[in-house]
Parts: C-alpha cells; structure tokens; sequence
C-alpha cells in the first residue's frame, strides 16, 4: 500500500515512531528553519524518556531522510478517557535563528571561511559551500543573529543558505540543468482522467516588482589601496512596461560585480514573487508512470499543465507540505516558482539555443 509504503516516522533516541494521529512537515528553500508537528494518542505511561525538548530526532518518508533536526516543544494533554501527545520541532536552522552571531570583524576572507566561523560555534559542522568571493572586510555587529550574519555573506555572494534533509548545511544555489520529476495536470472534458491534482491555484501580481533596481555600494579602504564609495550597478526587467524604479545602498558590496550581482538578486526576488502555482496532490511522492517516483523536495522542476488556466510550463519547487495521519490520508501541497528566476548567477542553467525566443521578462544588466 502506497501510505503504508510512505509512512511518516520520527526517530529519536534510536526508536522508531509512528501511526500519528495527525503530522505536518513543512520544507522551504525560503524559509530559515523548516518546522515540523506530530500528534498521537498514547497510554499515559508510554511517553519514552528520549522524548524531550531538543532532543535530536530525524523524520523519514518511506524510510528515507527529509529532515534533520531537534524537538522545540512536547505537549501532553489529559482528558477524560484521551491522552495525547504533540512534538514539533524545526530543522538544522533553528538555533541559528535563535541565538545570536559570534562577534568578529574580519580582512580578506572567503565565503568558506566566513560560514565556518558563523556557524560551527552553534555546534553545525556539516556544510557544504559554493565557491564565491573573497571578501576585503566582513564585520558580524551585536544584535545580530547567526542566520542574519550567514544570510548576509550568502546573499553577498548571490547565494542563498539551507539545511539537507541529512543535516548538511548548504550555501549555494539551485540546478535548473534537471530534468523535472514529475507532470501535474489539470484538464477539461474526457482527457480530465489524466488529471493528478486535487487542486490548483494560480497566483499572478504587480507587487514587488520593478523595472529597475539601481544598487549603491562602497569599498573601504585598506593599508594598500583608497576606497571607492561610487559603486553602481542597475539591473532592469524588460517585462515591466512602466517605470517602477528602486535604489538600494548596500554596504556589503565591496566591487561593482558584487553590485551587480546584488541587482539582479533584488530584481530577481520581486519577479518570483509575481507568480506563483499553488497545488495539492495525493500521496508524499512525485506522480510518474511507476507510482515509484521520488519524495517531493524543495529544490525539484516540475512541468505544470493546466487547461483551465492556460498554463503550460516548467516551474521550480519551492516549498512542500506533508499532511497526513490516521484516517486522514496523505497528501502533499506544493508551492511552485517561475523556473530560473531564484538566484539567478549561481543557479546551473541551460544554454539557450541559437534561436530560442528569450523569455518575456529577461533580466539585463546596465
């Protein structure tokens, strides 16, 4: 049976849990800290001692890893003839969003260097990072948290952080190189039995988006070389027909390719959120011939083919959330962004070829 084949279970303490009454497990590349709840209903004596806050547990879809990270809260409710038990708790990010960045002002350093000293203080020192800049002055200020500082240097280098269901801390960006893992489908009339969602919601807005984001940025001076406090770059969306201008002073951008990269980000992040597709499909895996498809996870390209909104595309993954539980079946609600957009210079990307229409709203640098 598929659901029992998926089965949601949490491990902590070496022990295997599942058969919940209720769970939901929330995963976000936009997100700092993705959260997660189960609840079930237990004699009063068979709370298991492992079972306590910040216990590390890891939640497993059909056996496989979809995150790693520490219970936030256990609560036990009593009633006439009911006891019930609900753990939630968040991934691998939730101490950096809670607790405050190491204090340190530092010359020429890498990326890699700089995530490490954020984060490995906080106890995380299973991270992957992306190539970037090294970078004349970085400065981590009081009253800032770890996730803000790392968040800071990431974005610096146009990248963007996140935890892997394993528990690895990732600083990089998306493949849009993979194939998509699955078709979603929406139609009218006799082919409507092809249909594989239970709904579909196409968002499209203005807000957020402008034709220009013009980035203001400055270097500092060193022993060797004066500071240059002129730094500009303008990036524009050909797909916005009025003029809706931005101008952003950024500190951080110590080159005019720093600038630029910056640019685009900011430009980047009001056409994302201009569209999105909102669906919700049966089951925890992605719908394919063999029903054997993967897990849904953030990260993944799937083909939208919706009849009733006149939508035919591939579209990015950004966020899934399995519901389920007892007599509730299992579904999967899905949050999809245009394709290509998020991180757009760290991001793996196909060549277009010669002869390819460019896409409507193509960003340009000035």
């Amino acid at each position: 049976m598929p659901a029992e084949r998926d089965a949601v279970t949490l491990i902590v303490g070496g022990r295997e849990h599942r058969d919940w009454t209720s769970y939901e497990l929330d995963s976000d590349l936009l997100t700092p800290a993705d959260a997660w709840r189960v609840s079930l209903g237990i004699p009063t004596d068979a709370v298991p001692q492992s079972v306590r806050p910040w216990a590390a547990v890891t939640m497993a879809g059909g056996g496989q890893a979809v995150l790693s990270g520490r219970i936030d809260r256990v609560e036990r409710a009593i009633r006439k003839g009911q006891h019930t038990l609900s753990l939630s708790g968040r991934d691998g990010a939730a101490v950096l969003v809670d607790c405050s960045a190491p204090l340190f002002v530092a010359r020429q350093i890498d990326l890699e260097e700089a995530v490490a000293r954020i984060v490995r203080p906080l106890g995380i020192s299973r991270v992957r990072v992306a190539k970037g800049d090294r970078r004349e002055k970085i400065t981590v200020e009081p009253g800032m948290t770890a996730w803000d500082a790392l968040q800071q240097v990431a974005e610096a280098n146009g990248m963007w952080p996140w935890f892997a269901p394993d528990g690895t801390l990732v600083v990089g960006g998306p493949d849009y190189t993979a194939q998509p893992v699955a078709d979603l489908v929406l139609r009218f009339g006799d082919e409507g039995r092809a249909n594989n969602v239970l709904s579909l919601t196409v968002s499209e807005s203005v807000e957020g988006r402008h034709s220009e984001v013009t980035v203001l940025g400055q270097n500092h001076g060193t022993e060797d070389a004066e500071g240059e406090h002129a730094l500009r770059a303008v990036a524009r969306d050909s797909g916005v027909a009025w003029h809706r201008p931005k101008v952003v002073v950024e500190s951080q951008c110590d080159t005019e390719d720093m600038a630029r990269r910056r640019a685009r980000k900011l430009l980047a992040d009001g056409r994302l959120s201009g569209f999105q597709v909102q669906a919700t499909v049966r089951g925890h895996r992605c719908t394919d011939a063999t029903g054997t498809g993967p897990l849904w996870e953030p990260g993944q390209r799937v083909r939208v083919l919706s009849e009733p909104h006149g939508l035919d595309a591939t579209l990015f993954l950004m966020r899934r959330t399995f519901i389920g539980g007892r007599d509730r079946g299992q579904v999967t609600e899905l949050l999809l962004k245009e394709d290509g957009v998020w991180l757009p210079d760290v991001g793996k990307h196909r060549r277009r070829k010669k002869g390819d229409a460019a896409t409507e709203m193509e960003v340009v640098d000035v």
